[in-house]
């Protein structure tokens, strides 16, 4: 049975999204929806699946709340359920940025729509940069960005701080896998005082879906947090696999390395696994290989 996979985020304030937990965990059991869906006052973020007619009455629920009616989503499909439970959390931030009183519900920079971005990332006198993390940059990115070399979201600041300087960069454009990272940089570089701030709407999956390759600037492919691994223009499926021991994805290349264990490492985390997690994946991919023997009988 194919399974829809939904993502959605929005900045919105919810002063009430500790009363929104339970109401959304019991619909969400009850439908059979698994995943990860996370509320914070400055709003809610979600990636989940269930069949389609289930997530159809999730999306139903949320917008009846006048604050979510124009929520909006991208959706995928798999053929296994790739999540094993659901959780609803309760956060400080809907995307960490370790700064919980910046918020673009209060202050945030310029959607640029995909047809409109080669045009300002070509313009010499803006500053593109990529703010995803460093592993998600080396798969691909825009033609001429910058990139912060980051391990995570939260050293974005640090390396705004260093980097960056409001009276030498006025005008800054920021990009990311879905949108949410970069409207949250911008809402933070705007609050540091910088004049112009630019970010992609929709991000780059809605670039790869909207514009042509033959017009595109982007080069390789984008990472994406499902069972895809990376997509390319079109959102077609990419050439990635996934490293079943560090979650990073890996190459053709990584896999014809001898330092690459199917489903337990590979050369980025070969030689940080403990005997311990060794024994858990071995276990892991013996219940598996029961399972598709199972299924073929």
């Amino acid at each position: 049975m194919p399974w829809t996979v939904i993502t959605f985020y929005k900045f919105v304030q919810l002063d009430d999204f500790v009363e929104l937990r339970q109401p959304l965990t019991e619909l969400c059991k009850t439908q059979g929806i698994k995943g990860t869906i996370l509320l914070a006052l400055e709003g809610i973020n979600a990636t989940v699946a269930g069949t389609n007619e289930a997530v159809e009455k999730l999306l139903s629920h949320l917008k009846q709340d006048p604050r979510l009616a124009d929520l909006t989503h991208k959706t995928s499909s798999a053929a296994e359920q790739p999540f094993s439970r659901m959780k609803v959390k309760l956060k400080k931030e809907i995307v960490t940025l370790g700064q919980p009183d910046v918020s673009p519900t209060k202050k945030v920079g310029t959607y640029v729509d995909p047809k409109d971005w080669n045009q300002v990332i070509s313009d010499p006198d803006v500053v593109v940069i990529d703010t995803r993390n460093n592993y998600e940059v080396d798969i691909g990115t825009f033609n001429g960005a910058t990139n912060p070399q980051t391990e995570s979201f939260r050293d974005f600041p640090d390396y705004a701080d260093q980097q960056l300087d409001p009276a030498k960069h006025k005008q800054v454009a920021m990009f990311c896998t879905g949108g949410i990272r970069c409207e949250k940089a911008s809402s933070y570089l705007l609050e540091q005082g910088f004049e112009q701030v630019y970010h992609l709407k929709g991000g780059i999956l809605k670039y790869l879906e909207e514009v042509p390759p033959e017009d595109s600037l982007w080069e390789g492919e984008c990472f994406v947090f499902d069972q895809r691994v990376t997509v390319q223009h079109g959102l077609a499926e990419g050439s990635y696999a996934m490293c079943r021991g560090c979650g990073h994805p890996i190459s053709d290349e990584d896999m014809q390395s001898p330092y690459y264990e199917p489903g337990m490492a590979c050369p980025n985390c070969y030689d940080q696994l403990t005997e311990k997690q060794r024994m858990r994946f071995a276990e892991r991919i013996k219940q598996r290989q029961l399972e598709r023997e199972r299924k073929s009988l």
